[in-house]
């Protein structure tokens, strides 16, 4: 696949202008390792690829951000949450980054990285889009898991699970809330919120989404109706005029496909219908940041190369690479 990119981005100013941020950062869940994702997808070739194959002009400072000197010495748990005031900063600090590329008028591409780092990704986007274009954002978040939960209803208290709760405002915060940097400007709408690959939900978080009308497609749904058919109605929620942010987590492709991932589940997408996902997207014109997301070098190490090459071919797809 190297035919460059068609489609001129209906929310973007310039052609073919892309905003690299590479974020090392594991903090919001337990497992080490998705720090080492962000280099892997580079030392595979993924940004050489993005500009000789595709030709994107690439803004990029060269630098995985681990965000160290933002990261507290004392971090409690809090409100059931592990490392949050880690996560907070990082995230805050991922924000603005994101922010500037988004405010200068590029595709904001970022590789992760843990899912807590969303927080930060999709906040950003949220607030430049609304200041340049005067525009809410959509998003679609492709991923095993719902990541919804609130600190109350989560289980594990692993931030990497509560990303949608905190940019949705589900998650209510009170005056000592580490997470009160967001505001109305950094957040999405339940309404322009679709979930793609579903499979391993928290009974909490099964309320969380029926309670508030989310939109979710499960993998029992890309059964019963195939990938087209529910792409087809993803975006027809959305609708056309909307810009869209793109949150790919690498579990949402099954193991078989994407093995070095830190909560693999069983019975998800091929990796055609991954790239499925991201080719549609890429073609409604609408797409302006996407996170790729728990790639983990450090499991399955026979698999790694693997997961890798998925997460690659999930980028280009989604950066308009086509078949023919």
């Amino acid at each position: 696949m190297t035919s460059a990119p068609t489609l001129q981005p209906k929310f973007l100013p310039t052609r073919n202008q892309l905003g690299v941020v590479a974020v090392g950062f594991s903090g919001g869940q337990c497992k080490p390792g998705v720090d080492a994702a962000p280099m892997a997808l580079i030392e595979a070739g993924l940004i050489d690829q993005l500009k000789e194959e595709l030709e994107f002009n690439v803004t990029y400072d060269g630098q995985v951000h681990a965000y160290t000197e933002a990261i507290p010495t004392e971090d409690p748990d809090y409100r059931n949450m592990k490392k949050p005031r880690a996560v907070s900063a990082v995230t805050n600090a991922l924000s603005q980054q994101v922010y500037e590329h988004s405010m200068a008028g590029r595709f904001v591409l970022t590789l992760g990285g843990d899912h807590s780092i969303a927080i930060g990704t999709i906040s950003g986007t949220a607030k430049a889009t609304r200041e340049r274009l005067g525009r809410d954002i959509a998003v679609i978040w492709v991923d095993a898991h719902a990541d919804i939960n609130t600190p109350e209803s989560s289980g594990s208290g692993n931030i990497h699970g509560m990303p949608v709760a905190f940019l949705t405002g589900l998650a209510k915060e009170d005056k000592e809330d580490t997470f009160g940097w967001l505001r109305d400007e950094h957040r999405i709408s339940v309404k322009k919120l679709v979930y793609i690959g579903l499979r391993d939900v928290d009974r909490g978080e099964k309320k969380i989404l029926r309670d508030n009308g989310i939109k979710a497609f499960s993998m029992h749904d890309i059964d019963r109706y195939g990938i087209g058919k529910v792409m087809d109605q993803a975006l027809g929620w959305i609708g056309s005029d909307t810009p869209i942010h793109l949150s790919f987590d690498i579990d949402a492709l099954d193991p078989q496909w994407a093995p070095s991932t830190g909560t693999a589940v069983r019975g998800g997408l091929t990796l055609r219908e991954g790239d499925f996902i991201a080719e549609c997207v890429a073609e409604t014109g609408s797409l302006i940041a996407l996170d790729l997301v728990e790639v983990n070098p450090s499991l399955e190490t026979e698999g790694a190369s693997e997961t890798v090459r998925a997460g690659c071919s999930i980028v280009r797809c989604a950066l308009g690479d086509t078949l023919l």
